[in-house]
């Protein structure tokens, strides 16, 4: 299971449409892996980690929260959407015409364990779903397995068209029970159609989304529900303790109580022996933090599935969001082909050459506003950097685009002036 591109349009601050790829530029001794399937007569390789960079509000989140976002739709459409009035979209504010407009969500991805390449995606109003899609390309020739438009005439076959052999579902009793403002395929999985819950299980498995702060007890508690259940297959508590010591180098076990479940750490003493701190009042920010991004981080490794986080800085220190990443790159440690999709301001993950970074030229996105207030994304490629070029002072210098535009001293000097203009 592999995220091959996501395409969005008219979400949020995202205006005009926006794609993330997570294809290699080529095929090279990088971390990029051969994904299984062919694409214009040549192997496919993908990104095990994608980085987006900007400036605040130039709409790295809400490009993971339109990932998110297809992911509730194709979970929930079915059983939820009904008891809303109206579908459940965020279009584009600046442009009142944006309320009039569809809002489109499509990912490309691979499914099996002899990968087919698939695309899927739909177009939503405020009253229905507009058009929705799902190609299949086994042996790299295209299968339309439905292409759905609400006012495509009869004479034209009609708001459904099945092509091929591809889909062997129960097509008329499906579509006669999808309802105008809920998903094909949310509404095919939910009535057990074998092929369309194999693409609906990956979103259910796929997208996890971290963000910094808001969801940190959430995460804490995933953590600890790893500590307390062990599987055959993997004993988390050996692989949390070990990582957190990567973080406090004192850091010697833990210990859960069996009853209430709380945590405690041991730490090495300086007599040599070890004292026990309390997780929730005696344990830095530091280590809370580090502590719930393990919970998800193990899990998407365990799956081979596809983690969202939103500002990485934010969550991790530095040195610690590097290993995250380098992580992720090795095969060693990610032999699932896990997935890791970021955003950040952390220039340092940009480094040099020289530096060892850990983001290749093709694994660096930016994000940007433009004049209308709208996010545009555009790969770091587009730029043309230099083959020993130093990234992370050109992209501070905003060679690359993505930064604040402000210049030195000028925020001091707002300040300045104001607090004059209070005290005349």
């Amino acid at each position: 299971m592999v995220l091959l591109r996501f395409r969005v349009a008219n979400h949020r601050s995202i205006r005009d449409e926006c794609e993330l790829s997570l294809i290699a530029a080529e095929a090279a001794d990088g971390p990029a892996r051969d994904v299984g399937v062919r694409y214009q007569d040549k192997s496919l390789w993908a990104m095990p980690v994608v980085g987006v960079f900007g400036a605040n509000a130039s709409g790295k989140t809400n490009l993971l929260s339109a990932l998110r976002d297809m992911r509730s739709a194709v979970r929930s459409s079915f059983a939820d959407w009904a008891k809303n009035p109206e579908v459940p979209r965020q279009p584009f504010k600046l442009d009142p015409a944006c309320a009039e407009e569809t809002s489109l969500f499509e990912v490309e991805l691979t499914l099996g364990r002899s990968p087919v390449r698939y695309t899927y995606g739909f177009e939503l109003s405020n009253e229905r779903v507009e058009a929705e899609w799902l190609h299949a390309y086994p042996n790299g020739e295209r299968e339309i397995w439905f292409d759905r438009e609400a006012d495509r005439p009869d004479e034209e076959g009609g708001e459904y068209v099945f092509e091929g052999k591809g889909f062997t579902g129960r097509r008329d009793q499906l579509v006669e029970v999808t309802r105008p403002n809920a998903l094909f395929l949310s509404t095919g999985a939910t009535l057990n159609d074998p092929q369309l819950s194999a693409l609906h299980r990956w979103f259910l498995d796929n997208l996890w989304l971290v963000t910094p702060g808001a969801d940190i007890g959430a995460r804490t508690t995933w953590t600890q529900e790893l500590l307390a259940k062990p599987t055959p297959k993997s004993d988390y508590r050996e692989r949390i303790v070990e990582l957190l010591a990567l973080a406090d180098l004192g850091l010697t076990g833990i210990d859960i109580h069996p009853e209430t479940g709380d945590i405690r750490l041991r730490h090495r003493a300086a007599d040599g022996g070890e004292v026990h701190l309390d997780f929730l009042s005696e344990e830095s920010f530091g280590t809370h933090a580090w502590f719930a991004f393990l919970g998800p981080m193990l899990t998407v490794l365990d799956k081979g599935a596809t983690l969202l986080v939103d500002e990485l800085d934010s969550s991790l220190h530095p040195t610690l969001a590097a290993e995250v990443v380098r992580l992720f790159q090795d095969p060693r440690s990610n032999p699932r082909n896990a997935q890791l999709i970021f955003t950040t301001h952390d220039a340092t993950l940009l480094g040099s050459a020289v530096l060892d970074r850990p983001l290749g030229h093709d694994q660096v996105w930016i994000a940007a506003k433009n004049k209308f207030g709208a996010s545009e994304l555009y790969p770091l490629l587009a730029a043309h950097p230099g083959e020993g070029e130093d990234l992370e002072r050109g992209y501070l210098r905003g060679r690359f685009g993505g930064v604040p535009r402000v210049s030195a001293g000028e925020i001091a000097r707002a300040v300045s002036w104001q607090e004059a203009k209070a005290t005349a």
